[in-house]
């Protein structure tokens, strides 16, 4: 069996709102993120990392913000749709970790939540996915809280 390895990463700025999505999950917070889908940075990253192992481009590619259509697409959607394109192409998901880069808010209480809400759409066992956060120690542009970021690697696998 041959298995591919791909990374992906996305970056939101913060704007109005009272909540953010992150791994699927509503957050509350005193911000939003200004995006033209829901801002999910991570089911952004991980979507990214899963298209680039299989070669299939990016989401900029498959969803782009040019498209009304994907304004303010749920991230469970856009998971079961680069699930799908994976199919056709002959791939199923194996394993993923991504990395949540943010100063606030703080999330940690909120992964094991994110894990089932990322995994199951992707048909991922949720032992194969993991979610981590740390911060910049308030340096740069997420440590002045202007904004987050996450890193993913996924690994797919023939069907």
């Amino acid at each position: 069996m041959t298995i591919r390895l791909g990374h992906g990463f996305d970056a939101h700025r913060f704007g109005p709102g009272d909540h953010i999505w992150l791994g699927g999950v509503r957050i509350a917070y005193d911000h939003g993120v200004v995006a033209h889908s829901d801002g999910d940075v991570l089911v952004h990253a991980l979507c990214d990392a899963l298209l680039g192992a299989a070669a299939l481009g990016d989401i900029g590619r498959h969803f782009p913000d040019t498209d009304a259509s994907w304004e303010n697409l749920a991230g469970k959607t856009m998971l079961m749709h680069v699930r799908e394109l994976l199919a056709d192409a002959g791939y199923v998901p194996q394993q993923a970790d991504c990395t949540i880069v943010a100063q606030a808010p703080r999330v940690a209480k909120h992964v094991p939540t994110m894990r089932g809400a990322v995994a199951e759409p992707l048909g991922l066992d949720i032992g194969a996915l993991n979610i981590k956060a740390t911060t910049t120690e308030k340096m740069g542009w997420i440590g002045r809280g202007e904004g987050l970021a996450v890193h993913a690697v996924a690994v797919i696998a023939p069907s």
